[in-house]
C-alpha cells in the first residue's frame, strides 16, 4: 500500500458538533407567563363603552403588561323583516366583555373598577380563567364567513312565505331543524293542509 493509499484510508476528525439551544417561542412565552382569557360581567348594552373605558385605563395606568386584550365577542346575523333581508351584529354574550390578561392584584383592582364592569365571572372570589378549547370556540365563531341566520318563529306559530313558488302563502310551523337550516310549514293547498319544506329566510312571522 502506498502512503497516499494508507492516508485515504484514515477517517477524518468529526468537527464537533453544538446542540442549539431551544429557543423559546413567542406563544410558549406567552402560555409560560401566566396570561389567560377571563370572563368579565358589565351592564349590558354597554360592551362596547366598557371596552372603551377598560383600555383607556389599561393605557393611563401603565398595564399593557398585564392587560393583552378587551374583546367583545359578536357575530354576524341575518334576519328577516318585512320581508326583506338584513345583516346585523350581534353580541354572542351580552353584557359580557373577555379579557385576556395575567392575574394579579394590580391588573384585577383595574378591571375590577372600571366603570361599567359589576365583577369577574369565577368560582367564589376567584376569577376563573376560560379552558383553551373554550376560547377558541368563541374565536371560531366571531371569525365565521358564514353569518348566522336569526330564526325568530317557533313551532305552532303562524308564518309568512315570503319567497319562492309559495310566496305570500300563511301557514303554520310545524317542524324546525337548525342544523340545516330548514323549516316544514303547514299550508292550506287546495283545501288541504299541505307540508313544504323551506329556507329560514324564507319565511317571517306572521
Amino acid at each position: 500500500m502506498t502512503m497516499e493509499e494508507e492516508r485515504s484510508t484514515v477517517a477524518p476528525e468529526e468537527e464537533p458538533t453544538e446542540t442549539p439551544s431551544p429557543e423559546t417561542t413567542t406563544e410558549e412565552a406567552e402560555a409560560d407567563d401566566g396570561r389567560a382569557w377571563y370572563v368579565v360581567h358589565c351592564y349590558s348594552g354597554y360592551e362596547n363603552k366598557v371596552r372603551h373605558n377598560l383600555e383607556q385605563r389599561i393605557e393611563s395606568m401603565g398595564m399593557k403588561d398585564k392587560i393583552f386584550d378587551v374583546v367583545v365577542p359578536t357575530e354576524e346575523e341575518i334576519e328577516v323583516k318585512d320581508g326583506k333581508r338584513r345583516t346585523v351584529e350581534r353580541r354572542i354574550f351580552p353584557g359580557y366583555i373577555l379579557v385576556n390578561m395575567i392575574l394579579t392584584e394590580d391588573s384585577w383592582y383595574v378591571v375590577r373598577n372600571t366603570p361599567g364592569v359589576t365583577g369577574f365571572v369565577g368560582m367564589g372570589d376567584e376569577p376563573t380563567p376560560l379552558r383553551p378549547e373554550e376560547v377558541q370556540q368563541i374565536l371560531k365563531r366571531m371569525e365565521s364567513e358564514t353569518p348566522r341566520i336569526k330564526v325568530t318563529f317557533r313551532p305552532g306559530e303562524r308564518v309568512r312565505i315570503v319567497e319562492g313558488p309559495f310566496h305570500d302563502f300563511h301557514g303554520r310551523v310545524d317542524e324546525i331543524d337548525m342544523e340545516r337550516g330548514k323549516v316544514r310549514v303547514l299550508i292550506n293547498f287546495f283545501g288541504r293542509e299541505t307540508p313544504v319544506e323551506l329556507d329560514f329566510l324564507q319565511v317571517e312571522r306572521a
